[in-house]
């Protein structure tokens, strides 16, 4: 099928078009057509990429399904996939129906709503598939504008607050990786990121200020691009807007956000990081193994103190994505291949915990751990998928949440056995505070008045768990999933950037043999 991407890509945008300029009203049956529109676009969407998960070639470590065509002003609209970014389509386009799903209780301006979620996934998409510089930038940065509607307009108390917060923290380091791409334009002189793939940048020392800047021009792009996708992860220190922005944004916002939205970092560092600036790369990756260290240990500590669900589930994310940044710069295929893994199967469980909030919430509106306690008694069906996403983000074996984590501490081990064992205490911690949290809501007798009402779950809320409990046991118990798409991509990968590197110390030591 021609143009395959395009059309994934774009028919959430045809129907939030739709929906835009031909439904009228805002009755109860305007706002049910809103809801299954986007129901059925999202579901379309998910239904098309099973064409191209069973056309793709996992042995072929180049781009597939690639679209090219003159676009605007001299720029190409250039698409494709890879072993990597794939599974990424995938997993938005898998979440989205759910998401909608849990949106069904929505009644405040809902097809607005609707149309923000898809505007999303259309660009969401969009990251994963762009193969021109600049494409990929507007998809970026666009997919800014909807998630701010969503908390602003939909979100808590102090959703203004936590809006504005969570736009200039990832605009601002956004505006870094834009100034890396026009200098990369200018070196390379294209946009098209197949050939800058290839394109060697400079890595010889140069001034900046006064400053000796080892792996020059290499360096100074790496730490650019490392703002934006540091941010956007986001790793220790410039994390303090996610637990804000998880707090105040609605439920399915808040899916949308840890699913999907994290993962972009994890994957700007793969798709432009370690491949274009390797020498750059080499030099701050035992600073970014640190950073992660302290993310997973600072994050989890922090999560054992509060007192908000969210807040407690947004920490764990921070701390989780400390694995994928370890993962990923331990650069072997262990590490990768287990921060891959840990991306698609952190979608799937943090989706869903924030989705088992979400059924509590609806029910009792409050977040407060203290307000709840002997759940089981009345919610036995809602307390058994608790239980395991729960399990899931603590990495019990058989779950999809050990994969990913056994693979990066493999990975890290084989580079930095210090960092290996600081990561591997964030295990411990992590049973900590998923099972404090566990104990709490779930677990006791049933003593609150206000709980003796409480429903368990029904047929919707039961529908929307059940592709998410599949996955996660699926996932856990036959990895080969995910691993046999990543893994030719992944050695490519690391092929390359070990060439990079011999090139660049054969370079250095001629230059210094004719000194």
């Amino acid at each position: 099928m021609e143009n395959l991407l395009s059309i994934i890509t774009f028919i959430p945008l045809i129907a939030a078009l739709v929906l835009a300029f031909f439904l009228r009203g805002d009755d109860e049956a305007a706002q049910t057509n809103a809801k299954w529109v986007a129901l059925i676009a999202t579901s379309a969407t998910f239904l098309v990429s099973l064409f191209l998960i069973a056309q793709f070639d996992p042995q072929d470590t180049g781009f597939q399904f690639v679209e090219e065509r003159e676009w605007l002003m001299g720029l190409t609209y250039k698409m494709g996939v890879d072993g990597i970014s794939i599974l990424f389509v995938m997993l938005t386009t898998f979440l989205m129906p759910i998401t909608i799903l849990s949106c069904w209780g929505v009644t405040h301006r809902v097809k607005e709503y609707m149309i923000a979620f898809l505007l999303l996934e259309t660009l969401m998409i969009g990251v994963f598939c762009a193969l021109d510089l600049i494409l990929f930038y507007l998809f970026f940065e666009a997919g800014l504008i909807p998630m701010f509607l969503i908390i602003g307009i939909w979100g808590g108390q102090n959703r203004i607050y936590a809006a504005f917060k969570f736009f200039l923290y990832t605009f601002i380091g956004s505006v870094l990786m834009l100034v890396a791409m026009i200098a990369m334009y200018m070196d390379a002189g294209t946009t098209d990121i197949v050939a800058l793939l290839s394109h060697e940048f400079s890595a010889g020392p140069i001034k900046v200020l006064g400053w000796q800047i080892a792996g020059g021009l290499q360096t100074m792009m790496f730490l650019a691009f490392f703002a934006s996708f540091a941010v956007k992860m986001p790793m220790w220190p410039v994390h303090t807007w996610l637990p804000d922005a998880h707090v105040q944004a609605p439920t399915a916002g808040s899916v949308i956000l840890a699913a999907v939205l994290l993962k972009m970092g994890g994957y700007g560092f793969l798709r432009f990081s370690l491949p274009m600036f390797p020498v750059g790369s080499d030099l701050l990756a035992p600073l970014v193994l640190w950073m992660s260290a302290i993310a997973i240990v600072y994050a989890s500590l922090v999560a054992l103190a509060q007192q908000d669900i969210k807040k407690l589930i947004a920490y764990s994310s921070v701390a989780h994505m400390g694995y994928v940044t370890m993962g990923i710069f331990a650069v072997n295929q262990q590490g990768i291949d287990g921060a891959i893994f840990q991306m698609l199967s952190h979608g799937f469980i943090s989706g869903a915990l924030f989705l088992c909030v979400g059924v509590i919430y609806d029910r009792m509106h409050t977040r407060d751990i203290d307000a709840y306690g002997g759940l089981v008694n009345k919610m036995p069906a809602y307390a058994l998928v608790f239980m395991l996403f729960t399990m899931a983000n603590v990495g019990l074996p058989g779950t999809s949440g050990f994969v990913g984590e056994f693979l990066t501490l493999m990975g890290i081990f084989q580079v930095n056995t210090w960092v290996a064992m600081i990561a591997t205490s964030g295990v411990i911690l992590s049973a900590a505070y998923a099972l404090y949290l566990f104990r709490k809501v779930v677990w006791g007798d049933l003593i609150k008045e206000s709980l003796k009402t409480i429903s368990d779950m029904n047929v919707r809320e039961r529908a929307i768990f059940a592709p998410l409990v599949v996955m996660t046991i699926l996932l856990g118990v036959y990895p080969a999933l995910i691993t046999d798409v990543i893994g030719p991509s992944v050695e490519a990968l690391i092929s390359n950037y070990e060439t990079a590197m011999a090139q660049a110390d054969t370079g250095a030591a001629v230059k210094l043999a004719s000194h």
